[in-house]
């Protein structure tokens, strides 16, 4: 466990200014830092994927629609973030007395009005998608809500973290093609992943327990088997685009087959993503191996995202998402900010 200087726990630490008052630059970029840090930004390129994925599983090329969702998917996200640690903020004072809000980086009230603020842009966004969108992201607010202040430490704690990631994933396909039939397997398949992490994560700072990570590991075979070995089947819309001879159709559409093949490529970077960190969590279930092992199952929430819009047969939205695994891990570098929890 990191210690802060002595003095540092529970107080809030003096802003360094310039002789006029003003905060110093080392200040301004002190607070940044913090607030990168409540927001836990690296793991903001978890996110575009569950859009992007459920556009495709709704056989509907993502548009200006898509972008707003992923805008609401972004703020609600981050919501959580803020909610998470004013919400835990005694807890973290003495597990995690590093983190912003008891160490005196951030105050607890600025944390409340940025989850509220955030909240509200969200939604905002997703009515400017439509209403479809927006039936989405109002349960979904909800249950980010409920989840930071009352399911967090229930066991249906894991359950909400997984509703919220399924209903993300619906949103993508509700703002760009009106509806969320089509990808209820796709919010399925990415909700029981995010169940898995979360039953991690809720041992990461005590350790000891070798069955979630267990679970964790017999899940990601499952989901990596549905993947890759399941025939993929285009959406209506999709198939009709790709179908040689008729209307609308293209030269340059790819077959079944290329998505299939993309998609059992990705399949394979996402068991190897979380595999290993959660077969060293199940041999030695401490809080650094178990820590690791959450990491890892949020690492792979990117390949997983790409691997379910190939296997939509939307190849390029695969690809796209696909290449915000190396865009995460370079900014998490560049911020040092490289290891993330979702706790």
């Amino acid at each position: 466990m990191q210690v802060d200087p002595p003095g540092a726990r529970g107080t809030a630490r003096a802003t360094p200014t310039d002789p006029h008052g003003t905060p110093t630059a080392h200040a301004r970029g002190g607070r940044a830092t913090a607030w990168a840090e409540l927001l836990r930004l690296p793991a903001l390129f978890t996110v575009p994927g569950d859009a992007l994925a459920g556009a495709a599983a709704a056989g509907v090329r993502p548009g200006p629609r898509t972008l707003l969702a992923i805008g609401s998917s972004l703020c609600l996200y981050e919501a959580g973030m803020a909610l998470n640690d004013w919400a835990d903020r005694a807890e973290d004072a003495v597990e995690r007395p590093h983190r912003p809000l008891p160490s005196g980086r951030i105050r607890p009230a600025a944390a409340l009005t940025a989850a509220g603020a955030l909240t509200g842009a969200g939604l905002a966004l997703a009515a400017g998608a439509g209403r479809p969108a927006l039936a989405v992201a109002a349960p979904l607010a909800a249950t980010v809500w409920a989840y930071d202040l009352a399911l967090k430490h229930t066991p249906a704690g894991p359950v909400a973290m997984a509703a919220a990631r399924g209903l993300d994933l619906l949103l993508g396909a509700a703002a760009t093609g009106g509806g969320t039939r089509a990808a209820l397997p796709s919010a399925a398949l990415l909700g029981s992943h995010t169940l898995a992490v979360t039953a991690v994560s809720r041992r990461e700072t005590t350790g000891g327990s070798a069955l979630a990570p267990l679970a964790a590991l017999a899940t990601t075979g499952v989901l990596t088997r549905l993947v890759t070995h399941r025939r993929t089947r285009l959406p209506a819309g999709r198939r009709a685009a790709a179908a040689p001879g008729l209307p609308g159709s293209s030269p340059a559409a790819r077959p079944p087959g290329a998505a299939g093949a993309l998609a059992t490529a990705l399949g394979a970077a996402y068991a190897a993503t979380a595999t290993r960190p959660y077969v060293h969590a199940t041999l030695n279930p401490s809080p650094p191996l178990t820590q690791r092992a959450v990491g890892g199952g949020i690492r792979a929430t990117v390949p997983l995202q790409a691997a379910l819009a190939a296997r939509s047969g939307a190849t390029a939205t695969s690809l796209l998402v696909a290449a915000l695994a190396p865009a995460g891990r370079m900014f998490a570098r560049r911020a040092g900010m490289r290891k993330v929890s979702i706790t």
